[in-house]
Parts: C-alpha cells; sequence; structure tokens
C-alpha cells in the first residue's frame, strides 16, 4: 500500500511537469491565450496570423488601441503579451523615454511614405525653386527630410538622427522651398506645390496606391522605418512568441498582406541586428 501511495505521487509529480512544461511552450492543447495589441489597420492581417496560429495549437486573442501610447504601456505592465502597431524608430524612442524593458522579437513590414505630384512624374524633372510640401510633426519631417535626401534633392549631416526641421538641410541645390503642413493636410496641398511627401495611411485614405502613384517611395532600405513584434524583454525568447513571429514571415502571410492593402504595405522580414538590435 506503501508503495502505491510513492508511486502514485510520482506519476502526479511527472504528470504536473509534463503540464507546465506545455503550458510555457505553447504547445497543442495549452489553455494559454496570447494577447496581441494592434491598431485597427494591422487587424486584417493578425487574423491569418491567428487563423494559422490556431492549427498549431496557439491561440491568439486581438486587442485593439486606438492611440500609439497604450499599446506600449499596457505590455510593459504585462495587459497584453505582444504588440504590432510601430516602426523601430518610434518604438526605440518611445521605451529611452519612459525607460521601458521591451525589445522587438520580429520584423513585418514597412507603410511607405512617398513623395507624390499631380504635375511631375520624376523627381528629377522638379525644377528649381519649387516648392515641396512635408508633414511638419517631427518625426514625419525627418522621414520626409530622409525620403528627400535619398531622392537626391538634398542633403543632410551624416550624424543627422531623424528628428526633422528644416535648418537641418546642408544642401539644396535646386532651391526649393519647404513648406510643413500638417500630415493628414499633404495630400490637399497638391494642387499648390510641385510636389508633396505624404505618410502611407494618408496618401491610401485619399485614394492612392502608393507603389503606383508615388513618384518616388521608401523601400525596405528604410531600416528605421521598419514596423516589429514587441513583447517584455525578460520573455523575448519565449517558443510560442518565436513561434507566432516564424508564422508571420511566411510567405502565404507576406501575400495576404499584398493582396489586402493593394501592395500599399510591404512585408520585409529582414533580422534585427539589420534594425540595430
Amino acid at each position: 500500500m506503501k508503495r502505491f501511495i510513492v508511486l502514485l505521487g510520482l506519476v502526479i509529480a511527472a504528470g504536473t511537469l509534463f503540464a507546465g512544461c506545455s503550458k510555457e511552450s505553447g504547445a497543442s492543447g495549452s489553455d494559454d491565450v496570447v494577447k496581441v495589441g494592434l491598431n485597427g489597420s494591422g487587424v486584417p492581417i493578425w487574423e491569418k496570423v491567428k487563423e494559422k496560429a490556431a492549427e498549431e495549437g496557439i491561440k491568439i486573442e486581438l486587442v485593439e488601441f486606438s492611440d500609439y501610447v497604450r499599446p506600449n504601456m499596457a505590455l510593459a505592465d504585462g495587459d497584453i503579451d505582444l504588440n504590432a502597431f510601430q516602426t523601430v524608430s518610434y518604438f526605440d524612442s518611445f521605451i529611452e523615454e519612459r525607460n521601458l524593458d521591451l525589445e522587438p522579437i520580429a520584423t513585418t513590414m514597412i507603410a511607405p511614405m512617398g513623395v507624390y505630384s499631380e504635375e511631375y512624374e520624376d523627381v528629377k524633372n522638379i525644377p528649381e525653386g519649387s516648392s515641396i510640401a512635408l508633414p511638419k510633426e517631427a518625426t514625419n519631417m525627418g522621414r520626409a527630410l530622409l525620403l528627400l535626401e535619398k531622392a537626391g534633392l538634398i542633403g543632410l549631416p551624416e550624424d543627422f538622427d531623424g528628428n526633422g526641421s528644416l535648418d537641418k538641410v546642408t544642401d539644396n541645390p535646386k532651391n526649393l522651398q519647404f513648406e510643413p503642413v500638417a500630415a493628414a493636410q499633404t495630400p490637399r496641398v497638391l494642387t499648390d506645390v510641385a510636389a508633396s511627401v505624404i505618410n502611407n495611411g494618408v496618401a491610401v485614405e485619399a485614394g492612392f496606391v502608393p507603389v503606383d502613384d508615388a513618384i518616388f517611395i521608401e523601400d525596405e532600405t528604410a531600416e528605421p522605418y521598419i514596423n516589429i513584434i514587441a513583447a517584455q524583454a525578460g520573455e523575448a525568447d519565449k517558443e510560442v512568441y518565436q513561434k507566432i513571429a516564424d508564422i508571420y514571415q511566411q510567405e502565404d502571410v507576406a501575400e495576404h498582406i499584398r493582396e489586402v492593402f493593394d501592395d500599399s504595405l510591404i512585408p520585409t522580414f529582414v533580422p534585427l541586428e539589420k534594425i540595430g538590435w
């Protein structure tokens, strides 16, 4: 009888240990739910990821936010497990400012900013002295200036930190005039300027297909503006989170992104070292 009780205790202990391992790893049959914080625009992508994860025995709950502050604070507080809504540039600045212990676990896509014009089909044809509209918010303007530099229209300091202000322009060979406006207004001033630098979401809302309609556009090399999946730093290597990241970076998800967003978003799956992590 005593031997039976000892054996029974060992079986129960082994069963408890096995269940604990299953829960931690997110293996099939786990009752864990991984909560992923998103803005509304990310939901169609993550519905696809959620469906594929379910086939692997991983349950995902999508948690929507209407701003760009709460998703990181909720992640830091443990109210959600992952978030996927921001560029690495914004993320780096946010966690430094708020002293948050978060880190990326994977890259996802770029929502490319573009230069648009109703008059010119190539940035090279924009004449001397022309007016260029660009978003006035510091981070948007910095991104716009970098895009104009890549287009060959201006020069910036080698140590340009991405915070935009017009006094950062060191070279302006065409003597272009810059008109800072609210980001939402950049499509509306197109008739008044030679070209306008427009954020991806604003361009789409205005009826543009960025990859078709922009006369110059960001690509996968715009590393500070690659979007990421983030986790708490102490959980970044958690097996179930890494599996979700792997699922996101599969080709059928990339194709889903292209199809749903009419090629307005560019799936961008690069090593974290590429974005400074």
